[in-house]
């Protein structure tokens, strides 16, 4: 971690900061490549939103677009912006891409 202990209630209180990065309760260091990448992104105006983290055999939904409320496995990530769901239709399953700011975990 790099910020001491005493240095948090004040970084809590800048601008901007939301909160701090554990796991399992414990301050994690991000790294630095994912900082970096992020700064770039601002930077360059590209058009970021937090999004809940999804992993492959996750029961998910689609919230948007024309498949909205269906309910399936997410099978993989693809491209980075999209996402192939195994929908349980009729007794057999179809793979279909749906945007991942779409869908969400059930």
């Amino acid at each position: 971690m790099r910020i001491p202990l005493v240095e948090r209630l004040r970084v809590l209180t800048l601008p901007g900061v939301v909160r701090i990065v554990t796991f399992q309760g414990r301050p994690a260091p991000l790294p630095d490549s994912e900082v970096e990448a992020l700064q770039q992104g601002f930077q360059k105006n590209v058009w970021l939103r937090p999004h809940p983290f999804l992993r492959a055999g996750q029961r998910v939904q689609v919230r948007n677009g024309p498949m909205a409320g269906v309910e399936g496995i997410l099978v993989r990530r693809k491209d980075k912006i999209r996402i192939v769901l195994s929908i349980e239709l009729l007794m057999r399953s179809v793979a279909v891409e749906v945007d991942e700011a779409d869908v969400e975990p059930v």
